[in-house]
């Protein structure tokens, strides 16, 4: 396990900007640790919390600039349908957004191989009408993004220890 710290001056400023920098404080420093890349081999070196922190980033990035139709497209699928991402999210009380990610990992099951193919930028726009049974979920993260993010600013809060060491 490699050791990710934050400077307490850093989670001050952090904190008085909001949720979303207080977030990111924690995650730049899990990627500055892991060398700004995220494989199956620096995930080794996280622990469960830094890797579910980390995920939440991807996902909230991907699915509010394109949807879940782009998450799949972007070859996250496996990532956040055949892991436990969901089961950890809720461990962190996150009940709704969990239960959205497994009814999101239902549908991926059934369409994610035409939605992984590669096509033109064309295609890919095309891809958004031919699954239109994601629009749904997208909205519903939509709506919801920001008082989950909020939850998670404040699990990281209650369990800082998990995520890094201050100094």
């Amino acid at each position: 396990m490699k050791e990710v710290v934050v400077q307490d001056a850093d989670l001050q400023r952090a904190a008085e900007e909001g949720m979303d920098a207080f977030i990111k404080v924690f995650t730049d420093a899990i990627y500055h640790t892991i060398e700004g890349e995220l494989t199956s081999e620096t995930m080794a070196e996280l622990n469960a919390d830094q890797i579910t922190l980390l995920a939440y980033g991807i996902l909230r990035d991907e699915v509010m600039d394109g949807g879940f139709v782009q998450l799949i497209h972007n070859g996250y699928g496996p990532f956040f349908f055949r892991n436990p991402f969901a089961k950890m999210i809720k461990l962190w009380g996150l009940k709704d957004l969990s239960k959205l990610v497994y009814n999101v990992g239902s549908h991926y099951g059934k369409t994610h191989e035409a939605i992984e193919k590669d096509c033109t930028d064309e295609e890919f726009m095309a891809l958004f009408e031919q699954f239109p049974e994601y629009d749904d979920y997208d909205d519903e993260f939509v709506e919801n993004e920001e008082q989950w993010t909020s939850e998670i600013a404040h699990y990281i809060d209650e369990h800082i220890e998990q995520f890094a060491r201050i100094e």
